[in-house]
């Protein structure tokens, strides 16, 4: 099984322990591919665009929360190259339309805004893996959660999303105010997700 994107490692390491599987990832950060190798994670510092493997290797490939940062065209063809015939491909990301209810909106109306346009439509994903080869299936899934204060802001003092990285200081800092000054003690949010469970054609 291979991770594309794995960040700090914690769903290859799960995936590891709880799958029973043989995991590896790639990760373009070296400092995330760092922290993905303290946990014991099988990982090469390399993009999901150009992958170092050789073809059909892996039976399952997964992407969690990353293909809204990637050539999506280029990365999904190198996910379809490196699976066996009747390999699986599995994607979770967020579904845009449920932007508009973001628990960030009243205070990050911009980074709302930013990842409405990064984040790949249902249609849109399905389009993208049929033309990569893959026989696709996508399914939208209501998640239902709760953030405290503390953990709110901390999310927001700690730039938990990448798309921050994206906003003017001046922009970022009048945001981190008005939401210590505003946040209320717990917010309850239902993100939907979109999982497409792809067939390698």
């Amino acid at each position: 099984m291979l991770e594309l994107g794995c960040g700090t490692g914690r769903l290859a390491a799960a995936l590891a322990e709880h799958a029973h599987a043989r995991v590896w990832a790639v990760e373009p950060s070296a400092e995330m591919a760092a922290a993905a190798r303290s946990l014991g994670v099988t990982v090469r510092q390399a993009e999901a665009e150009r992958l170092p493997f050789k073809d059909g290797w892996f039976e399952r490939v997964v992407a969690r929360m990353v293909v809204h940062l990637l050539d999506r065209p280029r990365a999904f063809v190198e996910a379809r190259r490196v699976l066996a015939p009747a390999g699986r491909l599995v994607v979770a990301t967020m579904d845009p339309e449920w932007f508009d209810r973001h628990w960030l909106l009243p205070w990050f109306e911009s980074v709302v805004r930013l990842d409405a346009d990064r984040f790949p439509s249902a249609g849109q994903l399905e389009a993208e893996l049929v033309a990569a080869g893959f026989e696709p299936r996508v399914e939208r899934l209501v998640q239902h959660a709760a953030l405290t204060r503390e953990a709110a802001l901390a999310r927001i003092r700690g730039r938990a999303f990448s798309t921050f990285e994206l906003l003017g200081e001046d922009e970022y800092r009048d945001g981190l105010e008005r939401a210590e000054a505003e946040f209320p003690e717990r917010v309850e949010y239902a993100p939907v997700w979109l999982v497409a469970t792809a067939t390698r054609g």
